[in-house]
């Protein structure tokens, strides 16, 4: 394909605009709640090394990288839900909306704490939301 035929004509640009209908941003495929668990992943990993340890700096550096995760782990999952998750989804799983909070609330409390309980829990609403996803692409 040449630069040329890639540039839209004049004509193109004074007709009427179309409507496209399309599932995702992207082409299906790009999403996938894996990334947000990979980072709870890494919250929980960083509260056992933290809680494992003696060094102040060592547990210091533990709690920014757990920290950061966590801010990705929110990201990833709101990404998820603005950009993948449509209408005909919630009105299948009318659980999402809360699942989504539950989810974002407990990457937040993450941050707040070294309790590996909190972890866990994030991973099971992770989970969760996974088991929709799935469920979805069918």
């Amino acid at each position: 394909m040449t630069i040329l035929s890639r540039v839209l004509s004049f004509a193109d640009l004074l007709s009427e605009p179309k409507t496209i209908y399309a599932h995702c941003d992207l082409p299906c495929g790009v999403y996938d709640p894996a990334q947000a668990r990979i980072e709870a992943d890494s919250v929980k990993a960083c509260m056992e090394k933290f809680n494992e340890s003696d060094d102040n700096v060592f547990k210091t550096r533990a709690v920014t990288i757990k920290e950061e995760r966590a801010d990705l782990v929110k990201r990833h999952l709101w990404v998820l839900w603005t950009d993948y998750f449509k209408p005909e989804h919630l009105e299948a799983h009318p659980q999402l909306h809360d699942l989504f909070w539950k989810a974002t609330k407990a990457a937040g409390e993450a941050k707040k704490t070294n309790d590996v309980a909190v972890a866990d829990d994030l991973l099971a609403r992770i989970a969760e939301i996974d088991h929709v996803f799935w469920e979805t692409k069918k």
